[in-house]
């Protein structure tokens, strides 16, 4: 399989498709902004006037949108995916949405010969530039194993998780421990900080221990340096956390830490700060302890 589509061309999914163009694959391209899809167009890809274009001119589709609504549309819009696609193709939808909503698709396609695979990435916008995502993927096992080469191109790793919506599964779990990670790292920040410690060595020193927090040592710099530009954008935690409160409700279980962490997350996203990096949610932590957490000298 040589020639793959690409419909979602934001910060994670035109890194994305660059990788495929740079691992030789032949790349048509949709976005809703053209802009996005001429500026991969003159690094050799093919941009393409509809997701329908793309299914018509791809033997495999990856599709990386925002939300449940943009991925239904992309496929059964009025110039879907469907619109042009034939028996034999094999959507790849890396966007987060509810398990539910990736097992209904799956099903409505398989009508008509298509297969989708639910392979969300864990990962962001650093990762997905250097090829090193990894991704979660529930569906038919012989259209994985077509696929994996082109999961590998654009990642580290690809898991094979089981039926439809596991990957779906898998990715809103991963989330949720993500943000809850999130916070639990500013709340030890806001600690050292005000007690005078330099966070940096304090940083240094949790990594030789069992508190490691990977995502403390991704977001301690962009911290230090009030570098807020997105990596994965608060707003789009904001939704994620949203799923995971629909599905927690849906599996019946429990979810009382994630609450908390998602209730302060909603109050960074109310302060106006959803464009900006998730880590901005430190702000509402200093706004509340009265200390701005900064380099030591």
């Amino acid at each position: 399989m040589k020639k793959i589509g690409f419909v979602g061309l934001g910060i994670m999914g035109f890194a994305m498709a660059d990788n495929l163009m740079k691992a030789g694959y032949e790349l048509f391209v949709f976005d809703q902004l053209p802009g996005k899809a001429r500026e991969l167009e003159q690094r050799g890809a093919v941009a393409c006037a509809t997701p329908a274009e793309v299914a018509a001119r791809s033997e495999v589709v990856v599709v990386m949108v925002r939300a449940d609504k943009e991925v239904e549309d992309v496929i059964f819009g009025e110039n879907g995916l469907i619109k042009g696609a034939t028996p034999g193709l094999i959507i790849l939808n890396s966007s987060t949405i509810l398990p539910s909503t990736s097992q209904r698709l799956a099903v409505a396609v398989a009508e008509q010969g298509i297969d989708l695979l639910d392979c969300p990435v864990t990962g962001s916008a650093p990762q997905a530039r250097e090829a090193k995502l990894a991704f979660m993927v529930g569906g038919r096992k012989e259209a994985f194993d077509q696929c994996k080469p082109i999961l590998l191109a654009m990642g580290k790793a690809a898991y094979y998780l089981g039926a439809s919506g596991t990957g779906s599964y898998a990715k809103l779990a991963n989330n949720t421990m993500y943000a809850i990670n999130l916070l639990s790292f500013i709340e030890a920040l806001s600690i050292v900080s005000k007690s005078g410690i330099d966070p940096e060595l304090f940083i240094e020193i949790v990594g030789q221990g069992g508190a490691r927090n990977i995502v403390a040592e991704q977001k301690l710099p962009k911290i230090l340096c009030r570098d807020f530009s997105p990596a994965f954008s608060l707003a789009m935690m904001n939704k994620d956390l949203g799923l995971v409160s629909t599905l927690a409700g849906e599996l019946g279980v429990v979810t009382p830490v994630f609450d908390a962490v998602k209730g302060m997350l909603g109050r960074a996203l109310e302060k106006g700060w959803g464009d900006e990096d998730l880590s901005s949610v430190v702000k509402l932590y200093e706004e509340l302890d009265g200390h701005v957490i900064r380099k030591h000298d």
